[in-house]
């Protein structure tokens, strides 16, 4: 797994899946994921994106194959930001589409409005623009990751993440990938999320973007996602029947065939 350092005794981890003709030349599709999770993630995505593009699943400061943080490590959603942007300059390339789930979304729409120059084209699947109402749960995750350890706490709070339609095995996968985040990462990042709002910010987006939502999600009503979604000129809001608020995970086949017919189509 490549590496680079973002920041004195900060490495950020990033996997490159490239299955496209080397003779041509090929986009780059960089993939940010959510809270307790890695580039992982999106393993669902790449068989459906590799073969047109180069495919980089980032692991963001603090997670996955990335320097864990300590618990006392000042968190800003700017940093975060500023995380990919140094990314997409180690990786040599103008621009980039870029795709983002749940608040990995929220890092590419302040990504693609403040700094549009970098940024082709935008998906967010269940990324929210404000994570304000987040304000409530927070404490009590961290109190239970202290007490119980984050494994317990993905367990506990995975159900309502990826809905009920999820199978066993595959809530089990997901639990045991978060689970392995860094306790202390969590406790600074927990302490920032609500804090996070881009609300005012959508309206300088200028790459066509697409966002895509469920009927139930845990994070915004379609309406509360529309409001901000409409701002972004252009932009295109697709709805899955789901009562999960992580639909790349719940839903990894569609979403990737959406993201793939939006990027490539």
């Amino acid at each position: 797994m490549p590496h680079f350092e973002v920041s004195p005794g900060v490495m950020l981890a990033y996997t490159v899946d490239d299955f496209t003709d080397p003779w041509a030349p090929a986009p780059t599709v960089l993939l940010l994921h959510g809270l307790a999770e890695s580039g992982e993630a999106f393993r669902a995505f790449v068989p459906a994106l590799a073969r047109q593009a180069r495919v980089v699943r980032l692991d963001l400061r603090g997670y996955g194959g990335s320097t864990p943080m300590p618990a006392d490590h000042p968190w800003r959603f700017d940093r975060l930001v500023a995380d990919v942007v140094a990314l997409i300059g180690h990786l040599g390339v103008a621009r980039v589409y870029l795709v983002g789930g749940k608040i990995g979304g929220t890092i590419a729409l302040a990504v693609a409005a403040r700094h549009p120059a970098l940024v082709e084209k935008l998906a967010v699947l269940g990324g929210p623009a404000s994570l304000t109402n987040m304000a409530g749960r927070t404490p009590g995750w961290r109190a239970q990751i202290a007490a119980e350890g984050v494994r317990a706490w993905v367990a506990a709070s995975n159900a309502g993440r990826m809905g009920t339609r999820m199978s066993a095995a595959a809530l089990e996968w997901w639990t045991q990938m978060m689970g392995r985040t860094a306790a202390s990462t969590l406790e600074g990042f927990l302490q920032m999320v609500p804090g996070v709002d881009v609300t005012a910010e959508v309206g300088a987006i200028r790459a066509p973007t697409l966002v895509v939502t469920t009927t139930g999600s845990g994070l915004g009503s379609v309406e509360e996602v529309r409001a901000w979604q409409e701002r972004i000129a252009g932009s295109r809001l697709v709805v899955v029947d789901n009562d999960s608020y992580h639909v790349a995970a719940s839903d990894p086949d569609a979403s990737a065939a959406l993201v793939k017919d939006f990027l490539f189509g």
